[in-house]
């Protein structure tokens, strides 16, 4: 790693100067790993799914485009949540992609319980809950997933889709923010 003002690696632990911190991936420097990550600004959605107990929904800023032709699209649930399941088993789901005046939803799907009470909500033709409103949803079916660590990559072949003008949500070093353009 060059640069100017380069930190250097020492036996992989994290290493700081004024302005950058370097280190190796591993272990002992999850936190730091998690803070580079936290550095790439996210938008914020909300995923939801119908599982053997009723509609689930959980918040997430793994969400990427993967494919225009097939319209495929990918997220990855943590192993460790309780909800991992139900999507990894899910045969349909809908990515919600949130407003900046919708970050009460994002934090009522933090939450353990009662995800859509209160909430404006319709059914799929698949049966999956969707949240009314938001700035952008994309209802798929399940094409594949992936290990991936302590996560898994779920890929949706996307049936619909809708979206509005609007601000969105973005996540970004652990806080919430909303996107301002640049001059």
């Amino acid at each position: 790693m060059g640069g100017r003002n380069a930190a250097p690696i020492a036996n992989g632990a994290a290493v700081s100067d004024a302005t950058e911190t370097a280190f190796t991936p591993g272990p002992g420097t999850a936190r730091a790993f998690r803070d580079a990550l936290g550095r790439f600004a996210t938008g914020v959605t909300v995923v939801t799914t119908h599982g053997p107990a009723g509609p689930v929904g959980v918040t997430a800023n793994s969400f990427a485009a993967v494919s225009l032709d097939p319209p495929l699209l990918l997220w990855s649930p943590a192993k460790s949540s309780r909800r991992c399941r139900a999507f990894t088993e899910a045969r349909a789901f809908a990515v919600h992609v949130l407003a900046a005046d919708q970050l009460e939803i994002s934090r009522h799907f933090t939450q353990p319980d009662d995800h859509f009470t209160g909430l404006d909500c319709s059914t799929s033709p698949e049966g999956i809950p969707l949240i009314e409103g938001t700035l952008a949803r994309f209802e798929c079916s399940t094409e594949a997933t992936h290990d991936a660590g302590d996560h898994v990559i779920v890929i949706g072949r996307v049936l619909r889709a809708r979206f509005r003008d609007g601000v969105p949500l973005v996540f970004s070093q652990g806080r919430y923010g909303a996107l301002a353009p640049l001059p």
